[in-house]
């Protein structure tokens, strides 16, 4: 045997060599099969991510939206967001409320999550097809839907609250003042995000083993400590990424309030979204309108970067 001077063994002269080694096309293998999806993301989402970036910096009226001609507007489309009096009142209200709705989404998301661990098997069964139609339904259809049912005159929530004694509220409109309006959406985008955060937390639920939960009641452990020390450290990951998808999702929304309220009364309920909308599309400034959506992109990224990070490590440690 011929050793190098590192104690490895080295080829005899003459012999022939040896055959590429498998380590490095089996590191670019991973690579390989990745390429095909990160094309199709980069087509799908990256070019109009690039896209509204560009028309954030150039002069885009409706004139240009037909003509197909711009002039560079460099940073005026961001200094005029910017210096806007509307953008504080607006971001408030946009964080303020996709907070609000993040909480109450968790909060009865794991309630109905518990729901389900303790029901028999039919009726989970029955709670889960539920769950999942509410799911389903389409947000415009599920929106028109709610506007239905609180509609003054012959909304059948204003009935019900009028028969329960609370009042004549059959005329009684819900998108007149800022804080009902918001009310109004909440129920609704509460409504259709709490079954993605019940079934994914009962899912998580039912991984953890019941002897740990035996072993806690033996100890005399309440209900609240049981959860401090077992439910919630196990779901943590799961919670985790239940909340980032949440804030993502509720800080985007636009369809529901734009249906129910348009952003009003008196730009009451006007979050970033409804924001860029009026701004691109009534105004015909759709440079403006994309600075916005650019900064709102920003902060999202900025909201969730450090939660990312952690699920992240947290995974890489599982």
């Amino acid at each position: 045997m011929v050793t190098n001077g590192t104690g490895l063994e080295k080829a005899p002269p003459g012999a022939p060599p040896r055959p590429a080694t498998p380590r490095r096309r089996r590191s670019l293998l991973p690579y390989g099969l990745l390429l095909p999806a990160t094309l199709l993301l980069g087509l799908v989402l990256g070019y109009p991510l690039v896209r509204l970036v560009v028309i954030s910096t150039q002069r885009y009226g409706l004139r240009s939206l037909f003509t197909g001609t711009t002039t560079a507007a460099g940073w005026d489309n961001y200094a005029a967001v910017l210096g806007d009096d509307q953008l504080l009142p607006v971001l408030g209200r946009s964080i303020g409320f996709c907070a609000a709705l993040v909480l109450g989404t968790l909060v009865i998301g794991f309630g109905v999550a518990l729901l389900l661990q303790r029901i028999g098997r039919g009726m989970r069964t029955a709670v889960t097809l539920c769950l999942i139609a509410a799911w389903a339904l389409p947000n415009v259809a599920s929106t028109l839907v709610w506007q239905w049912l609180f509609q003054p005159g012959y909304g059948v929530v204003n009935w019900l609250l009028t028969r329960a004694g609370f009042g004549d509220l059959t005329q009684h409109d819900w998108t007149t003042s800022p804080a009902s309006a918001f009310t109004l959406v909440w129920l609704l985008v509460v409504w259709q995000s709490v079954p993605f955060v019940a079934l994914t937390l009962h899912a998580g639920l039912s991984q953890i083993p019941r002897s740990y939960y035996e072993a806690a009641a033996l100890d005399g452990a309440g209900p609240w400590r049981v959860h401090r020390t077992i439910t919630f450290p196990f779901l943590q990951p799961i919670l985790g990424l239940v909340t980032i998808l949440s804030v993502i999702w509720d800080f985007t929304v636009f369809n529901q309030i734009w249906i129910l309220t348009q952003g009003g009364p008196n730009d009451g309920t006007t979050t970033l979204g409804i924001w860029t909308f009026t701004r691109a599309f009534s105004r015909n400034d759709f440079g403006q309108g994309a600075a916005i959506a650019v900064v709102s992109v920003a902060l999202l990224v900025a909201m969730t970067a450090v939660y990312v990070r952690r699920l992240v490590r947290s995974g890489e440690d599982l």
